[in-house]
């Protein structure tokens, strides 16, 4: 049996930014209806889970316009058009602003420069996923109460599945509620359900031939919905070959204290990471993100192993919320000990001359100045390259850790869904993880999750109560 409503505009998705259009439309007068897949109370999705820092490119949020901007474009190598780069960089300040007046809190939470607006209450400090109750959690509870309040609702164990299409307009979506279908007709649709890292056929398609063997650094309620729906009525889809995630222990594939935090990246930027040869495959200087997108390409991402020494163990290591040093060992992670390279590759089951090679070599090149002479080679502009030389050496096995999908749906300056010719899909806009072209590219740039779904939830709300409600 179908069931048909009518909303002024229904949402799809109840994260940070469908949340924030169903909200800024009820500001505007406009009743939305959000459609949320799960079913319980506190449904699960990565707003939930966040860490709950709003930045940009790692950068404190309050910098000056015309930086972020430039920073989002270096940051993609181009990637993100100028429209895309200024929407980000001048409304991010925004974002904060119009989330403290809604009755949210934030804090500095520690001496990292992207770390001064964090939502309240911070995530702990200890290993592990613990949301309830923190930063991420209190902002749903707190905008889905706000959305009632302004006659809006939030309908649970209700997924978008295909979209109402009227002489080339979106006009609604078709939904399933359980074992019915529901048919929730609007003027217009904001899809923003989040990415498809947990659509195992896509991230095969797009990210990696072994999604099985990555790990859901999330709350696994991505499915790719969204893109498959605007996909079936022509919006163009770009970017999906890349994701926002870290390294992790690999027994975080089957230890949840070992997700979301720790991660490996403090240990994999000063020191290397080999794979199953005893020979490095990537620019360790580029970053987790980056690192961790590359694992998840090779024939085996639970190949690789992290090594360094005491020195950066005892430096890098300690650094971070959740520090890798000592909570590794501590919660049972991995951590192979030797005195020596050639006992450490015995540990790790490879040759011992392979390792002892590669790591002279880094050393080498370290101390000429000619990290750039390595293949591949290691850029420093970033991160420091430090030496492995101060016994013991370590090795921690890897894994690549996937939290959100940075590709999606193209998006104009105001939310709309673009077609394959450019041009803008009537009544369809696009927020949060579900856009593409606002991060990654060649160089994998990651812009801020919190932040792109706030920007793009206001953005799609405020034209579409111009355009469509323009009393």
């Amino acid at each position: 049996m179908t069931e048909e409503q009518s909303y002024d505009v229904v949402v799809v998705g109840g994260g940070i930014a469908g949340l924030v259009a169903a909200n800024r439309l009820g500001q505007l007068g406009r009743r939305a209806v959000v459609l949320e897949q799960g079913s319980e109370e506190l449904y699960p999705c990565n707003t939930r889970y966040t860490g709950g820092t709003l930045h940009v490119c790692m950068r404190n949020v309050m910098s000056d316009e015309s930086s972020h901007r430039q920073a989002i474009i270096d940051a993609t190598a181009g990637f993100v058009t100028d429209n895309l780069a200024s929407l980000i960089a001048r409304e991010c300040q925004r974002v904060v602003r119009w989330l403290q007046d809604e009755g949210l809190g934030f804090i500095k939470s520690d001496g990292e420069l992207h770390h001064g607006w964090v939502l309240a209450p911070p995530v702990t400090t200890q290993p592990g996923l613990d949301w309830k109750g923190r930063g991420g959690d209190v902002l749903l509870r707190t905008l889905e109460s706000h959305l009632v309040k302004r006659g809006g609702v939030l309908v649970r164990n209700t997924r978008g599945r295909s979209l109402i299409m009227e002489q080339h307009e979106c006009r609604g979506v078709v939904a399933q509620q359980g074992e019915r279908e529901a048919r929730c007709r609007a003027r217009a649709v904001v899809l923003a359900g989040g990415g498809f890292q947990a659509n195992a056929a896509l991230v095969k398609q797009y990210i990696s031939e072994r999604p099985e063997r990555l790990k859901q650094r999330s709350a696994g309620t991505g499915r790719g919905d969204c893109l498959q729906m605007a996909s079936a009525v022509g919006a163009r889809i770009v970017g999906t070959h890349c994701f926002y995630g870290h390294l992790l222990s690999r027994d975080a594939m089957t230890n949840d204290k070992l997700w979301p935090h720790p991660y490996m990246d403090n240990l994999a930027t000063a020191g290397i990471v080999v794979g199953p040869t005893g020979e490095r495959f990537v620019d360790e200087g580029r970053g987790g993100v980056y690192m961790a997108n590359i694992i998840a390409k090779l024939p085996d991402p639970l190949s690789t192993a992290v090594i360094f020494d005491q020195a950066i163990w005892d430096g890098p290591g300690r650094t971070r919320i959740v520090p890798i040093n000592p909570f590794l060992p501590r919660v049972g992670g991995t951590l192979l000990v030797a005195e020596d390279l050639s006992a450490l590759a015995g540990k790790l089951g490879m040759e011992s001359g392979r390792l002892v090679e590669t790591v002279s070599s880094y050393n080498t090149a370290i101390a000429a100045g000619a990290l750039s002479t390595l293949n591949p080679p290691r850029r420093t502009s970033h991160y420091q390259a430090r030496p492995i030389t101060t016994a013991p050496f370590y090795a921690a096995p890897a894994c690549a850790g996937i939290t959100d999908t940075m590709g999606g749906i193209a998006i104009n300056e105001y939310a709309q869904a673009l077609s394959e010719d450019g041009s803008a899909i009537r009544g369809l806009y696009v927020a949060g993880a579900a856009t593409g072209g606002l991060e990654g590219g060649p160089e994998i740039g990651y812009v801020g999750g919190l932040v792109k779904g706030g920007v793009t939830g206001l953005a799609a709300a405020e034209h579409i109560a111009r355009h469509f409600f323009p009393n």
